[in-house]
């Protein structure tokens, strides 16, 4: 099924008839078979479906860190199956922002360190990355943590230092592979209540992977349903208070 057609709203992610087939052993795997769907900027959405359905096989095509066996990804007018190796490296660095299940803090570093990191690739100047640092952490509430390493840190404190790393280049998309998936219920809510604020407060585009239909219900604008790695149905779903359709990037 293809997902209906945007208005004329600005449009950050769109696929047409994408696929990511694989071999195991003599088995074919289609991951994602043919998935059409558009994204629009600042839109808030949820990518839902069981294990093996294809939502995370979908959002690593979205952030380039992986290729298409066919059909076409394009994220801000980038068409990622025709970049290079260097361009996509480039467009994870400035381009998208990602937040894991795992976190993937690196734990011999600090806080501090492990959000500097992006700019350090960026190659910024080290005389801003202390002031883009302390705006990051404070925009999480970590300020105060700074020091300190990944074991050091609760679960939520962990996730808040990824959000903080993920947006410290300014990111026009956030990607979240089950963000709350390693945290208790209260905790994965003030998560998710971070990242609804980038949304609405930065215009961010949020594309959120997840299986907890909750979740999905209570944050994202727009539900969009996967199994066997087609795409079965969207639902649209503003919750209180949102603005879909926003334009604008971070």
């Amino acid at each position: 099924m293809t997902a209906a057609p945007m208005s004329s709203l600005a449009v950050a992610v769109r696929s047409e008839n994408l696929c990511r087939h694989y071999h195991m052993g003599e088995t074919l795997i289609r991951a994602v078979d043919g998935v059409s769907l558009e994204v629009r900027a600042g839109e808030f959405v949820a990518l839902l479906g069981s294990s093996g359905s294809g939502k995370s096989s979908m959002l690593n095509l979205i952030a380039g860190l992986d290729r298409p066996t066919s059909g076409t990804v394009v994220v801000q007018n980038r068409d990622l199956a025709k970049l290079s190796r260097e361009d996509l490296a480039k467009y994870r660095l400035h381009v998208v922002g990602m937040v894991f299940q795992s976190f993937n803090l690196i734990p011999s570093m600090t806080l501090a360190e492990n959000v500097e990191l992006p700019l350090r690739f960026a190659e910024v100047d080290r005389s801003q990355r202390e002031n883009l640092v302390r705006e990051a952490l404070d925009r999480v509430g970590l300020r105060a943590r700074k020091d300190h390493r990944p074991s050091e840190l609760s679960g939520g404190e962990q996730q808040r230092a990824a959000l903080a790393r993920a947006l410290i280049n300014r990111p026009q998309l956030l990607l979240a592979d089950e963000p709350t998936g390693n945290l208790d219920s209260h905790t994965g809510i003030e998560i998710m209540d971070l990242v609804r604020e980038f949304n609405r407060q930065l215009g961010m585009t949020v594309v959120m992977v997840t299986h907890e239909r909750a979740l999905a219900e209570r944050y994202a604008e727009r539900m969009i349903f996967l199994a066997d790695g087609k795409l079965t149905h969207e639902q649209p779903n503003p919750p209180a208070g949102a603005q879909p359709g926003r334009q604008g990037h971070a």
